[in-house]
């Protein structure tokens, strides 16, 4: 936060000095009565020149590292700082677009990850968080170009196949989603978030049970999120199977949350008009929206 700092003028006040002309000098008259500048300028203290402010430091790596720990809206707050000492800095850009999106704040985010694109059109970082942005807002279609772009430009990344799968499926290019994470494996073999990714695109086409396999594969995984292991959680929940889903509730979340997802899936395989899959497994999708890879 800039420190207010005080304004000083000074003025030189040439009373009672000798007067300088182009042929010589002139002394001032020996009796020439002290006029009210001059009294000013001898009872008036100097007034000592302004201290420089001190400028605006950047935090420390450790600082930044810390940062990335904190609640969103406390690393939002940080990382705006951030840019606003130096907004060339990309990092920061980024990382303040990722958290704006963490709070929801879509147009905002966008706005951060444009500024770092402006600076550098291509710094792939920036392209993926424009690209999770329109994900997040359910918006594939503009997600797909930035998601290619990044392609291109890290051919070896499994994320921006993950991303355009997501992208893909929310146009309805079901296949070309399939497709997508298909590559995506063959750089990362058996990743969990592009397991679940696969998988809920099949429950959401009502094909529970090979949705369950994939979400098999992927918690067991030693990386696996909370996430992916509550896509499986819902997906048994689908097909009926509570005890186990009740199970994993409880392992994983608080009782009265574990409770209300229970009672949740519950109220889905006992309603008397099914419940679509897809209805259902939106209930997953905004997280995995969000993170796209």
């Amino acid at each position: 936060m800039c420190r207010k700092h005080a304004i000083a003028a000074t003025a030189l006040i040439g009373a009672g000095l000798s007067l300088v002309s182009l042929g010589g000098t002139q002394a001032a008259p020996a009796t020439q009565a002290p006029t009210a500048t001059t009294l000013a300028a001898s009872t008036t203290p100097a007034k000592s020149a302004p201290t420089p402010p001190t400028p605006r430091r950047k935090a420390t790596p450790q600082e930044r590292a810390a940062a990335e720990r904190l609640e969103p809206l406390a690393r939002a707050a940080f990382w705006a700082h951030e840019v606003n000492v130096d907004p060339t800095d990309q990092v920061a850009g980024v990382r303040l677009a990722s958290a704006l999106r963490a709070l929801g704040q879509y147009s905002e985010a966008a706005a951060a990850a444009q500024q770092v694109l402006v600076l550098a059109p291509d710094n792939t970082d920036a392209l993926m968080e424009t690209a999770r942005v329109y994900v997040a807002q359910g918006q594939g279609f503009y997600a797909v170009a930035p998601a290619k772009r990044m392609l291109v430009l890290a051919p070896k990344d499994w994320r921006p196949l993950s991303l355009l799968g997501i992208a893909y499926s929310q146009v309805r290019r079901n296949d070309d989603a399939m497709d997508a994470w298909r590559e995506a494996l063959k750089l990362s073999p058996e990743n969990p978030v592009v397991l679940s990714n696969m998988a809920m695109e099949l429950a959401a086409q009502g094909d529970a049970p090979q949705a369950e396999a994939l979400l098999r594969r992927a918690a067991a995984q030693p990386s696996a999120s909370l996430q992916v292991r509550q896509d499986l959680t819902l997906v048994l929940g689908l097909q009926g199977k509570l005890g186990e889903a009740e199970h994993r509730l409880r392992e994983d979340l608080p009782p009265d949350q574990a409770d209300a997802d229970l009672a949740y899936l519950k109220a889905v395989s006992t309603a008397p008009a099914p419940v679509s899959p897809a209805a259902a497994t939106d209930r997953s999708w905004a997280s995995v929206k969000g993170s796209g890879g």
